[in-house]
């Protein structure tokens, strides 16, 4: 009798520093879906080694010599668009965030975040959900601030065309929590939700999560923080 054996995500992970690529690795191969595939040490490595190894989900480092974590991420989703980057991130380098949205990566999560939550980043990334920890997306809507000079090329549309199931979807999407969490918390189907999230990004003119979530933010539809739920379960 044939064994139905479930496809690992391969992972590859980018950080100049030893001691936290080794620290990732152990964490990630405790888990039985999860395959560490590689370690780069640098942006330079970390495009040469998604292009070898061609890894279903990138750890990736902002801070690297010879080529940082946006620069890379922008060359290696223009090659292969397929691979999810997940970046790592510190409090000082909210500069660069903004610049990671528009270089494709959709994970977003702090250097102190637990293991679960890193581990929950690549299996969401890797279903092709975007993971956007609230701390951080109030970064990437400060980067709005600065860039508000600047017109944007479609404007987004008005609140009102979304309904209110929709927002109510929208801001658990900016919670990060991924279809089947926002199911359980709505009481409705996983298609269901699937359903509302397609019909969000054809009203907000975006492609991804991550882009639908900062436009809400940006807007005020939405407020970053714990949700009603998670405060009556805390």
């Amino acid at each position: 009798m044939k064994q139905n054996i479930q496809k690992k995500i391969r992972v590859l992970i980018a950080d100049d520093h030893q001691v936290v690529r080794e620290g990732l690795s152990a964490i990630l191969k405790t888990k039985e879906d999860i395959e560490v595939i590689g370690e780069a040490r640098d942006g330079v490595e970390a495009v040469e080694k998604a292009k070898e190894f061609k890894p279903d989900v990138i750890l990736m480092d902002i801070s690297m010599p010879r080529m940082n974590g946006v620069e890379a991420t922008r060359r290696i989703k223009l090659e292969q668009p397929q691979i999810g980057i997940v970046v790592l991130t510190m409090y000082e380098e909210e500069e660069y965030i903004f610049d990671l949205v528009k270089a494709g990566a959709t994970g977003y999560m702090l250097k102190n975040s637990d293991s679960a939550q890193i581990i929950k980043a690549i299996r969401s990334t890797y279903q092709g959900e975007s993971m956007l920890q609230p701390s951080v997306a109030t970064k990437i809507l400060s980067e709005f601030s600065h860039l508000s000079q600047r017109p944007a090329p479609k404007p987004p549309r008005n609140d009102q065309d979304l309904t209110d199931r929709e927002i109510q979807v929208i801001k658990l999407i900016a919670d990060g929590k991924t279809n089947k969490e926002i199911a359980n918390v709505l009481t409705i189907s996983e298609k269901t939700v699937k359903n509302h999230v397609r019909n969000i990004f054809q009203k907000l003119d975006v492609d991804d999560r991550t882009q639908a979530a900062i436009i809400a933010i940006k807007n005020g539809w939405i407020q970053l923080g714990p949700s009603k739920t998670e405060k009556a379960n805390s």
